[in-house]
C-alpha cells in the first residue's frame, strides 16, 4: 500500500476547531513534515491549493501558501519522495502550468506530479473577478479534461494545436519537455468526477466518513473500478484520511472529543453555504458530502486509537480491492508523523518490506 502525506499548507490542517492544535503554515513546517515522510519511506507528499478560507474564530484556512511555489522549494531539499502540486484550473492557463511542472521536474529529477482542482468554492474566484458563473458547476470536468489534454500534449511533444470549447492552442510550444512522465491526480467523488479521473488521471483521491469504519471505503473504490472499466483505464484509488493516535484507545479518543468540543460552527457554516451553491451536486460528491456532514471538525475517515489499533485498521485498508494507497493527515503533523513512522508503521504487515528498506 502506497502512503503519502497531505501537507499542512493551510493553517490548522484538516480540523475545523478552535481546540485542535493551532498553527500557521510555513515553508519550514512543510519541509520538516516532508523530510519526515521521506525518512519513513512515504511514497509521496501533496499540497492543496486554497485561495480563500472559511473564517470563524479559528480563522480556518485563512492562512494558506501557494502550492507550486512550495513544492518547487521542497523539490530542492528532498531526494526520493514524489511531490504533487495542485492547480485551480480557473486561475492559470494549462500551457503555463505545463511549463511550471516541467521546471519542477528538472528541480526534482523526475519526482513531480500535478493535482487538478476543478473549483467548487466560488468565493475563491469571485474575489479576483474570475468566477465564470454558476454554469461552471455543470461543465467543470469538461474544462478539466481539455486542460489536462493540453498539458499532456506539451509534455509529450513540446507542441499543441489543441482546439476545444474552453482552450484553443495555436502552434503552442514548450521546451524542454519533462525528463519522465508527469503523473496527474484528481479528487472527483461524484460519478462524473470519477469518469474524468479514469479518462485523464493516474490517481484519484476518494473519501469516506466515520471513525475506524474502514468498510465504508469499499463503495467508493467500487465506483472508481466501474469508471475504469467503462473507460478501459487503470486509475488508482487513494484514500484521504486522518490519524489521531496515542498510547491507548481511550487517550486518542479523548483528544478527538476535545477537538469536537471546539468545532468551529461559524467556519463550517461558511463552508456549507459555499457548497450549497452547486444545487445539482450528487450526494456522494465532495460538495454533497459537505452539506450533509455531521457537525464535527472533519468529515474524512478518522482512525482514532492506540498505535496497535491504528496499525490494524491500516492493514484492513490495504486489503480492500482497488485501493492502492492512502494520503494521511494528522491532528498535529509533526507529532503525528513521528508516531506513525516509529510506532504505527512498524506494526503494519502491509508496510514491512518498505519500512525495513527505509
Amino acid at each position: 500500500m502506497k502512503i503519502g502525506v497531505f501537507l499542512p499548507i493551510g493553517n490548522n490542517g484538516w480540523l475545523i476547531s478552535s481546540t485542535s492544535p493551532q498553527y500557521k503554515p510555513s515553508f519550514d513546517l512543510n519541509k520538516e513534515v516532508t523530510l519526515k515522510a521521506e525518512k519513513f519511506g512515504f511514497e509521496f507528499a501533496l499540497s492543496m491549493i486554497k485561495l480563500r478560507g472559511f473564517g470563524g474564530p479559528s480563522e480556518y484556512w485563512d492562512y494558506n501558501m501557494e502550492s507550486f511555489t512550495l513544492m518547487a522549494g521542497l523539490a530542492a531539499v528532498t531526494t526520493k519522495i514524489k511531490l504533487f502540486a495542485s492547480v485551480a484550473v480557473l486561475t492559470v492557463p494549462p500551457a503555463l502550468i505545463a511549463r511550471m511542472a516541467s521546471t519542477i521536474d528538472s528541480i526534482s529529477h523526475g519526482r513531480f506530479g500535478v493535482n487538478i482542482v476543478s473549483g467548487w468554492q466560488k468565493a475563491e474566484y469571485e474575489q479576483m473577478g474570475i468566477w465564470p458563473g454558476e454554469e461552471h458547476f455543470a461543465h467543470r470536468y469538461e474544462i478539466c479534461s481539455e486542460y489536462v489534454q493540453v498539458m499532456k500534449d506539451l509534455w509529450a511533444t513540446g507542441h499543441s494545436d489543441f482546439k476545444g470549447d474552453f482552450y484553443k492552442m495555436t502552434d503552442c510550444r514548450m521546451a524542454p519537455t519533462p525528463s519522465t512522465k508527469i503523473d496527474v491526480i484528481s479528487a472527483g467523488q461524484s460519478n462524473r468526477g470519477m469518469r474524468f479521473a479514469a479518462e485523464y488521471a493516474d490517481y484519484n483521491f476518494i473519501s469516506a466518513g466515520g471513525i475506524n469504519d474502514v468498510s465504508k471505503v469499499t463503495a467508493h473504490t467500487e465506483r472508481l473500478i466501474a469508471a475504469n472499466t467503462a473507460a478501459g483505464a487503470s486509475c488508482e484509488a487513494m484514500l484521504l484520511m486522518m490519524i489521531i493516535a496515542d498510547e491507548t484507545d481511550e487517550a486518542a479518543m479523548k483528544k478527538w472529543e476535545h477537538y469536537v468540543e471546539g468545532t468551529d460552527l461559524e467556519a463550517l457554516g461558511w463552508r456549507d453555504s459555499q457548497a450549497a451553491a452547486d444545487v445539482k451536486a450528487e450526494a456522494h460528491s465532495t460538495v454533497g458530502r459537505m452539506v450533509t456532514s455531521d457537525r464535527v471538525p472533519t468529515n474524512m475517515l478518522r482512525l482514532i486509537g492506540s498505535y496497535e489499533t491504528v496499525a490494524k485498521h491500516m492493514d484492513e485498508l490495504a486489503a480492500i480491492p482497488g485501493l492502492s494507497g492512502v494520503m494521511l493527515t494528522f491532528d498535529d503533523f509533526l507529532i503525528g508523523m513521528e508516531q506513525f513512522g516509529t510506532r504505527i508503521q512498524p506494526l503494519m504487515k502491509c508496510r514491512q518490506p518498505q519500512h525495513q528498506a527505509a
